[in-house]
């Protein structure tokens, strides 16, 4: 496998058209053999950003070509049918998130690549942003002291519902914010504050006409005490902090999302000298009351999500993200849906 890994990507919505299409194309240990996607649209869309990769309109298709690894960025409720078919054609697999619908069925998934000694992962991309990035930086020197709160928001103003599964769709599509924007935010909690033991969630269709959540709220303690306030919404005309982290010897403020989305959607690529590099007004800032500095921001680097899977696939090593980590995101997820529904707190330990 000294060669480039061969990929084959399943739909070339955002997911696969903004995120991983031009990531894969930018690495140089893969390359991008074939996209799947059956709306002529996307194929054209294929055809003029990637002249040189394989367009095909089924799944079958794809799984019949040679190929070092499948990427899943089809609608959610797709996503565990269609990992385990490449699994079962004997290919290593990436899965956007939400991992797969439910915690149950993403166990049962882990299980069937354990068996067939193939490589998962999930597509917690994320992890990578370089406002996350500087905060693990912060706490692993110390300078906010004891952190007993940790405030993450990712809000949008869309109030006009577009025509899609994720606003007109249901529970049967895996729809909704709290899907696809908690997903990452509980993930980013628990990767900085470990374990939680108890939720509580509010979760609301704001929008006329939609049946998925569009503003959320869910609070998690964590088994360590740090609680986690978490706010997703695509109705908030002004934004609040990206992050607030609270601590007994400083408080850290930052406004504003990690860069690397817009540029990818804007057609910039990495890897280059500015990629995912935030200017100086738009670090966050650091102190107790007057008192702040500006602290520079970590670059962020989705690329190395990359890294880590050409690694695990040619060393053997672990994947860049377990996918049990996705599973107990998951399990959250369902607790919060539990504690919305009973207006009640809902414990996990």
């Amino acid at each position: 496998m000294s060669s480039a890994l061969r990929v084959g990507l399943v739909g070339y919505g955002v997911g696969g058209a903004v995120f991983h299409a031009p990531l894969i194309a930018a690495h140089p240990s893969m390359r991008l053999a074939a996209v799947v996607t059956a709306n002529p649209e996307r194929q054209q869309q294929v055809r003029a950003d990637h002249p040189d990769t394989a367009v095909l309109d089924d799944v079958d298709a794809l799984l019949a070509g040679e190929l070092d690894l499948v990427v899943i960025a089809t609608p959610n409720r797709t996503h565990a049918e269609l990992a385990t078919a490449a699994l079962d054609a004997g290919v290593p697999v990436v899965v956007d998130k939400p991992f797969t619908p439910t915690a149950i069925e993403g166990r049962r998934l882990i299980e069937h690549a354990a068996a067939k000694g193939l490589m998962l992962t999930v597509f917690q991309n994320r992890r990578w942003d370089g406002d996350l990035r500087t905060v693990r930086r912060l706490l692993d020197a110390g300078e906010l002291g004891r952190v007993h709160r940790f405030e993450s928001r990712f809000e949008r103003w869309s109030p006009t519902p577009k025509p899609t599964w994720r606003d007109s769709g249901g529970a049967e599509d895996v729809a909704g914010v709290l899907y696809d924007l908690g997903s990452h935010l509980i993930d980013q909690a628990v990767q900085l504050f470990g374990p939680v033991a108890a939720v509580y969630a509010e979760i609301d269709c704001r929008r006329p006409g939609v049946r998925a959540d569009d503003d959320s709220f869910v609070a998690l303690t964590h088994t360590n005490g740090v609680r986690s306030h978490l706010w997703m919404s695509k109705l908030a005309a002004r934004q609040g902090p990206r992050f607030r982290v609270l601590g007994d010897a400083a408080t850290f403020t930052k406004f504003g999302l990690d860069p690397q989305e817009a540029a990818l959607r804007a057609g910039h690529r990495p890897p280059d000298e500015a990629w995912g590099r935030e200017p100086a007004e738009q670090w966050g800032v650091l102190g107790v009351g007057d008192e702040v500095r500006r602290v520079p921001s970590e670059p962020g680097d989705y690329l190395a999500f990359y890294d880590g899977v050409v690694t695990a696939l040619r060393d053997g090593c672990p994947p860049p993200v377990d996918p049990a980590d996705a599973v107990a995101a998951l399990d959250v997820i369902a607790a919060a849906s539990r504690s919305a529904a009973e207006i009640t707190v809902d414990r996990l330990l």
